[in-house]
């Protein structure tokens, strides 16, 4: 639970910058992101020992979680553009998910 918090402050604290880039689309698209890659983490840290076919299947599932999050995103934000702009979300998504792809590994350890 302690690695959970760290990239949750972590997380937190790059959505903030993107929100000072990119006002509300950029936290919008930043929270999506991390709520994405806590869920695939949450996948996958069981799985660290595991057999190599467990192990891949789990880390797919991550990537379709966050696959599909970018894809509802980018569908909410395509259909209801004046609630949600799409290039600003879109960038805030990528914004906060890049880092925290980056420092996954210190968290799966």
């Amino acid at each position: 639970m302690k690695g959970y918090g760290a990239l949750l402050g972590f997380g937190l604290a790059v959505i903030a910058v993107a929100g000072w880039a990119g006002g509300r689309g950029a936290v919008i698209g930043g929270g999506v992101a991390l709520a994405a890659q806590l869920a695939a983490l949450a996948l996958l840290r069981p799985a660290m020992d595991a057999p190599q076919s467990l192990f891949l299947a789990r880390w797919f599932g991550g990537m379709g979680v966050r696959a599909l999050s970018l894809g509802g995103l980018l569908a909410v934000s395509a259909t209801h553009r004046a609630a949600l702009p799409l290039l600003p979300a879109a960038l805030g998504f990528l914004g906060v998910l890049l880092p925290l792809l980056f420092v996954e590994t210190r968290f799966l350890k």
